[in-house]
């Protein structure tokens, strides 16, 4: 049997309430050089459904790379810890921005972990965020 697919009307409530930001590395879908996904928090691969709660706005490069994980290992600790949970936990708690906000800090095991497994800093998503901040289009620390 084919997977559920997301209706267009949970995916637009899904992009508003996210604002249109990535709810992992805060990169804007506005900017973006190919179309953002309904990320299952829980993926259906281990009982995730299709709803608003298990969902999240997800640039590709998050998405594709968190696919169906749900732990990541903490640089720091090398501990097992389960990746951030945008629909239960605040960004604000596990993630700070570099002073010249080009850069996601982890501030937590979760946070540290998320971060390294998502590439949340790889090089083109620093220079975008680099390029909006210049441009007065972008900035994460309104978030």
């Amino acid at each position: 049997m084919p997977p559920e697919q997301i209706l267009p009307s949970l995916r637009q409530r899904v992009q508003e309430r996210a604002k249109g930001i990535c709810e992992y590395c805060r990169a804007p879908d506005n900017f973006a050089s190919s179309f953002f996904h309904c990320d299952h928090i829980i993926p259906r691969k281990v009982g995730g459904k299709n709803t608003l709660d298990n969902l999240a706005w997800s640039c590709v490069w998050c998405n594709s790379t968190k696919h169906t994980k749900t732990h990541a290992r903490d640089p720091q600790t090398g501990l097992r810890v389960p990746f951030f949970n945008p629909r239960l936990q605040n960004w604000k708690r596990h993630f700070r921005w570099s002073e010249n906000s080009s850069l996601i800090i982890g501030q937590t095991r979760t946070g540290r972990a998320t971060v390294e497994a998502l590439k949340m800093n790889r090089l083109e998503l620093v220079n975008l965020r680099r390029a909006l901040r210049k441009s007065g289009e972008y900035s994460p620390n309104n978030d």
